[in-house]
């Protein structure tokens, strides 16, 4: 093939028709627990999230809430993915090979919102949210009061006993949270998320009638369950809330991937190197959101 702008033209169509077909078909869990947040700047503030929106029955005048003295701001970071293809491949009809990379960008392109929302799971027992505590923490401020929505447990669907002192205590937990004022929340727990090591306890406790020593399950159809492999650890689990508009954790977008290519006959890299480029550009960041709204065990025990 001879290398000049029209061939050069419809050799990298082709590896974006391949990119965006990888995108569109690629797996994605994150939107399960996470919520968008569309980015116009360099980064979000996010002291709106001391505020915790619940209706009150009006009487007199309104009381306005106004925004703790929270600084929570979360700035967006780049991200890339990039492929050389070298002049001579294209030279000799040998532009296939590069399918395959083209494929891969695509689909980790696609997938980076989930790499984001594991980090911040990860991180997650010692990185601070919008009230200056660890996102899992014993200690967080409401009236007054230190409330906890972190343990060392394990999960365990061994027994009622042992499934209680687990799930169950997180399960309440998360119940019986209340705002500022003293009022229910009102949340219900309805997503399990686990390690790839816990899943058949995952699938004990919430799928199956019954126990691991055969006896009824109490809280059998309770949850979903979401076995996430980016998940570091294989004693840590987590349940969260994510029926509602707010979820526990953020996906704040600036720019989505996109394809961009390097295809100047001209550029030093092609001179010197003879070596085009391709691949994926991204600007996101991930940060946490309500922490009322999960619960997570280390399971260190």
């Amino acid at each position: 093939m001879i290398v000049n702008e029209a061939n050069l033209t419809a050799v990298f169509i082709n590896l974006k028709t391949i990119f965006n077909k990888a995108f569109d078909k690629a797996p994605s869990t994150w939107e399960k627990t996470t919520m968008l947040v569309p980015s116009t700047s360099g980064q979000n503030d996010y002291a709106w999230l001391s505020n915790f929106p619940k209706m009150r029955k009006w009487l007199g005048d309104k009381v306005i809430k106004s925004l703790e003295a929270f600084k929570y701001t979360v700035v967006n970071d780049d991200f890339e993915a990039t492929v050389e293809v070298d002049r001579n491949h294209i030279d000799d009809d040998q532009i296939g090979i590069y399918e395959p990379q083209a494929k891969d960008a695509g689909f980790s392109s696609a997938q980076l919102p989930d790499e984001i929302d594991a980090d911040l799971k990860n991180d997650s027992f010692t990185t601070e949210c919008f009230d200056g505590q660890y996102f899992y923490d014993n200690d967080h401020e409401v009236d007054g009061s230190s409330v906890s929505n972190v343990g060392t447990v394990a999960l365990s669907a061994a027994s009622n006993v042992a499934a209680a002192a687990s799930y169950g205590v997180a399960r309440l937990a998360i119940m019986t949270v209340t705002d500022d004022e003293g009022r229910p929340l009102g949340l219900i727990p309805n997503l399990l998320e686990v390690p790839p090591a816990l899943e058949a306890t995952g699938k004990l406790l919430v799928e199956n009638p019954k126990l691991a020593d055969d006896t009824p399950n109490p809280y059998h159809g309770t949850a979903e369950l979401v076995v996430n492999p980016r998940l570091t650890s294989s004693t840590a689990w987590f349940l969260h809330v994510t029926n509602r508009p707010l979820k526990p954790f953020v996906y704040q977008l600036r720019k989505a991937p996109v394809f961009v290519q390097q295809v100047d006959m001209q550029a030093d890299n092609v001179f010197l190197r003879k070596k085009f480029r391709f691949g994926a550009e991204a600007r996101a960041a991930g940060g946490y959101g309500l922490w009322q709204m999960s619960w997570g065990s280390t399971g260190a025990g």
